[in-house]
């Protein structure tokens, strides 16, 4: 029995392998080729597309639309979050190609930020999932409850949970010597390995892809039949980002929650074998980086598709990028920012689609 581990990041899994006749351990020489050639770059883009995205909300949230709703409270959350999820992957790009080398304490601390990054980063989608489901199906309601107030609460909550969640990568991540490599992975005692690595699995799944897919089908189907049954010209967009949403968060996510639960359970699934040990690691790590890279895609389906946050941004450019770039063309900034508005109608209890949506 031999324990080997597959790891590019904090999200680190462990697997325990029975070779039973085989004469020798299995070598992931694939899994480290890979790891080493590949992964420093595709980390790359994701940190500098993941940085510019959410740090440009992050902007445009606190300096124009100055966190007047909880829908802001919320969106500047996810941008932290997704922040956080990416400020460790240049440690990780670096430990990929050559090796870890920056000690057990910065080894705990970021794997702890990539987690709680990735944790809390679900759990906003989902309350912004909830919080276009009260704007929209319980409007009269939403009045009430949707309030800056709440938003700022409920998200003090949420990052304490966040916290509390990645406590296990915190006390089991340490250095470990591999293959006359150093690399920051999970270690766990070896009489709980096995129900530790598997309840981590789990938990990853339920948080990552199972839960959040819950809330998304039932609020978006409750809004869709909301929406059907109103009069409203945008109806019809406000429909195809919603399943815009939908469709890119399971594709995102679920590859890289099927491949860590069919390396973790390989045993059950007959895939104990050198040949599956070693798919399954390069497989995790391209299902992985695939699931980082959709912190790029959140500015753009949560934060860009609003009318009136397109139009901060276009100000924000036109102002302070244009300006910079072309002093002769000054139609880029000199249109004047429309005053953002938002309409409520008694009569529906819905209000503006752009705003909501």
């Amino acid at each position: 029995m031999e324990t080997s581990t597959v790891t590019t990041d904090g999200a680190v899994v462990t697997t325990e392998f029975d070779y039973g006749d085989i004469p020798t351990p299995c070598h992931s020489v694939a899994v480290q080729e890979f790891a080493s050639h590949v992964l420093p770059t595709l980390y790359s883009l994701v940190l500098v597309f993941g940085m510019l995205g959410n740090a440009l909300v992050v902007l445009i949230l606190i300096r124009y639309k100055k966190l007047k709703s909880m829908t802001d409270i919320y969106l500047l959350n996810l941008a932290i979050s997704d922040l956080l999820f990416v400020v460790s992957l240049p440690f990780w790009a670096y430990s990929a190609a050559h090796e870890w080398i920056f000690e057990d304490a910065m080894c705990k601390i970021l794997s702890g930020i990539y987690v709680v990054g990735f944790y809390s980063g679900s759990f906003f989608i989902i309350l912004l999932t909830i919080d276009r489901y009260l704007a929209i199906v319980h409007a009269v309601f939403a009045l009430k409850a949707r309030t800056v107030t709440y938003g700022i609460v409920t998200s003090a909550v949420t990052w304490c949970v966040a916290i509390l969640a990645s406590i296990p990568w915190l006390i089991f991540n340490k250095l470990q010597r591999e293959n006359n490599h150093c690399r920051c992975t999970l270690s766990f005692p070896p009489e709980t390995h096995v129900n530790w690595n598997q309840f981590l699995t789990l938990k990853i799944n339920l948080i990552g892809l199972i839960f959040p897919m819950i809330v998304m089908i039932f609020c978006y189907t409750q809004i869709i039949i909301t929406l059907m049954r109103c009069r409203n010209d945008k109806k019809n967009k406000a429909v195809r980002l919603i399943f815009i949403i939908m469709i890119i968060y399971f594709l995102f996510w679920a590859p890289y929650n099927i491949v860590l639960l069919l390396q973790t359970f390989q045993t059950s699934f007959r895939l104990d074998n050198c040949y599956s040990y070693s798919n399954l690691g390069v497989a995790l790590q391209v299902t992985e980086t695939l699931a980082m890279a959709h912190c790029c895609i959140n500015p753009v389906i949560y934060a860009f598709a609003g009318e009136k946050f397109r139009k901060y941004t276009c100000t924000f450019f036109r102002k302070h990028i244009a300006l910079h770039l072309s002093k002769h063309c000054r139609f880029l900034y000199t249109e004047p920012l429309e005053r953002a508005s938002s309409t409520y109608s008694h009569s529906t209890g819905e209000q503006d689609l752009s705003a909501a949506l």
